[in-house]
């Protein structure tokens, strides 16, 4: 049975049901061998590293080669702040753009005054040893490098490798606090061999260097200007449409102040929403914006330091990949990643739902996304690229992953451009629609500027009209550009009727060798029919051609030079 790709590596858009599968197989195969080679030869250090890095608690089926417990909590930070916007209060808003700021579960620190100073300097990452209010042992280390005599140290709390209990001080801006494991408000500390008396105030010096605002408000020098690959190609479209680098913070803050963001391109006025408008704008931009392009700065981290040929060299671009992994996932997901998270992978299987590209083909209403199927396999093939230094192969599988990233906003704003163009929505999905379409706006602009207005203009805040099907064939523009087919968006699906919603079917691409349009989501019918078809007309004109030769040598051709022809081929 012919089946439509969610590949974009061929012009040809169709492949047979082993390609999910052969991704897959390949990438666990490429892991086995790791560990195969790893147990038959312990005594190389290389391979013996490897194997205790495949040890890792698993990432919803990712193995991860180094421990990032404390990056995937970073989804409890997501969590705190829908809880509280759900209240739709002031203060509950308040609290919400508290926790977005300052965080309170990822990269937990303790901001303590040293009673006397340092009695000599300190190097980040020096282990550091204090008591809770229990007089049980708590283990940290320093944040940072200390001069001897200096009095205000931060000491972050040592994570476990077990996500449920990754660490027990979580404080920072939530409302809902855990201190089991913080330092107690006054006593000692022991760095090395020395014990120093220290004093601080929990509820408000437990603090957080990891927060879903600091992810748009680094990016600066994380993703433009730095970094060893600076600018980082997908950061550059969004500074460039966008005018700014904190383009998702300013986006965020301009939702908790109902006001108008400050942008060159593509700006919102969320004084037009209420508190109904404006918790969508959060929720959504803190996980679609904010946290998306730090899932692509990791990748590309990791391609930074990426040395070539080297097993034992790449431990630091394993570690960023990992934390990519982290960060589009997050830790509510599980082991298995059967829970509902609150970051990207999360999204793609509630988007594989209204689109029917759920399981390993793409073709369910129900289940993992083909999308995360795909991710997953991409993942887990990276890692093995970077470990073994295939850093060009590794470039490429980031690629992939990044233009797969990219599919459930445009889904996203699809389906909200027909529940407010077609269903009439309100506040809410035109809220939901807004924000899903400037999460891809960007990445649109660089591949069709014209398609990225129509798009705007149809979806932006405050838009007087909605046109479903110009925002539809605006997005079906920019799909080759950005890699992305027809087959991986799908089509927006009605429950009820047990159909596509009328003019939300899968989008037609072409097949260049056959000049052919075909329908790429389900069609299989069709699929089959043009298959007999063009297989019918071969062997028909296979037949002819065997026919024509049969009579040429009885001396019968079956097209015959007219007489005068005959008389001009004499005279020549």
């Amino acid at each position: 049975e012919v089946q439509p790709s969610h590949t974009r590596s061929s012009q040809f858009f169709y492949h047979s049901p082993f390609t999910v599968t052969y991704k897959m197989n390949l990438s666990i195969a490429l892991l086995a061998m790791s560990l195969a080679a790893a147990e038959a030869v312990g005594s190389d250090s290389r391979l013996a590293n490897l194997r205790r890095k495949l040890s890792f608690q698993k990432v919803a089926g990712y193995n991860p080669g180094s421990q990032v417990t404390d990056h995937c909590a970073i989804d409890l930070d997501q969590a705190a702040i829908e809880s509280q916007l759900l209240l739709k209060t002031p203060e509950s808003f308040e609290n919400a753009r508290a926790i977005y700021n300052k965080g309170g579960n990822s990269k937990s620190y303790a901001l303590i005054t040293i009673t006397n100073g340092l009695t000599s300097a300190v190097n980040k990452g020096d282990p550091i040893l204090g008591k809770n209010a229990e007089g049980l042992e708590i283990r940290g280390k320093a944040y940072q490098d200390y001069v001897q005599g200096a009095t205000q140290i931060k000491v972050q709390y040592s994570t476990t490798d077990i996500q449920e209990t990754y660490v027990e001080c979580q404080v920072g801006a939530l409302v809902e606090t855990n201190m089991v494991g913080c330092f107690v408000d006054n006593g000692a500390i022991t760095i090395g061999d020395d014990t120093m008396s220290y004093a601080y105030t929990p509820a408000e010096d437990n603090r957080n260097g990891r927060t879903i605002a600091g992810f748009s408000t680094g990016a600066r020098d994380k993703m433009r200007l730095t970094c060893k690959g600076c600018p980082y190609t997908d950061f550059a479209y969004f500074y460039d449409y966008y005018g700014t680098d904190e383009y998702a913070h300013e986006f965020v803050e301009a939702a908790f102040e109902g006001r108008r963001t400050q942008f060159d391109n593509g700006n919102a006025d969320f004084s037009q929403y209420d508190y109904i408008g404006k918790e969508q704008i959060i929720k959504k931009a803190t996980a679609y914006m904010n946290t998306f392009m730090y899932v692509i700065r990791e990748y590309e981290d990791a391609l930074d330091d990426c040395e070539r040929s080297c097993m034992n060299c790449n431990e630091g671009s394993v570690h960023a990949w990992d934390e990519g992994v982290c960060f589009y996932t997050g830790s509510i997901e599980g082991l298995d990643g059967q829970a509902s998270g609150k970051l990207l992978h999360e999204l793609a299987d509630k988007r594989c739902a209204n689109f029917k590209t759920c399981g390993s083909e793409g073709f369910d209403l129900s289940g993992p996304s083909k999308l995360n199927y795909d991710m997953f396999s991409l993942f887990a093939m990276g890692n093995y690229q970077i470990q073994s230094g295939n850093c060009a192969a590794a470039r490429t599988t980031t690629n992939e992953i990044i233009s797969k990233m990219y599919i459930p906003m445009i889904q996203g704003t699809l389906r909200y451009a027909y529940k407010v163009g077609q269903l009439s929505g309100g506040e809410k999905e035109k809220a939901e629609g807004a924000v899903f379409a400037a999460a891809v706006l960007p990445r649109i602009h660089a591949a069709n500027p014209a398609a990225a207005e129509t798009i705007y203009q149809n979806m932006k805040v405050g838009a007087p009209s909605t046109d479903f099907a110009a925002v539809k064939g605006a997005f079906e523009s920019a799909y080759e550009h950005m890699g992305v087919t027809c087959g991986e968006v799908g089509g927006l699906w009605s429950d009820a009727q047990n159909k596509y919603y009328t003019g939300m079917e899968p989008c037609v691409q072409t097949v260049s060798s056959l000049n052919t349009t075909v329908q790429s989501e389900s069609n299989n019918t069709l699929a089959i029919a043009l298959g007999c078809t063009f297989g019918g007309l071969f062997a028909i004109a296979a037949a002819m051609v065997l026919y024509m030769r049969s009579r040429e040598k009885q001396g019968e051709p079956v097209f015959k030079m007219s007489d005068q022809h005959e008389d001009i081929k004499d005279m020549n």
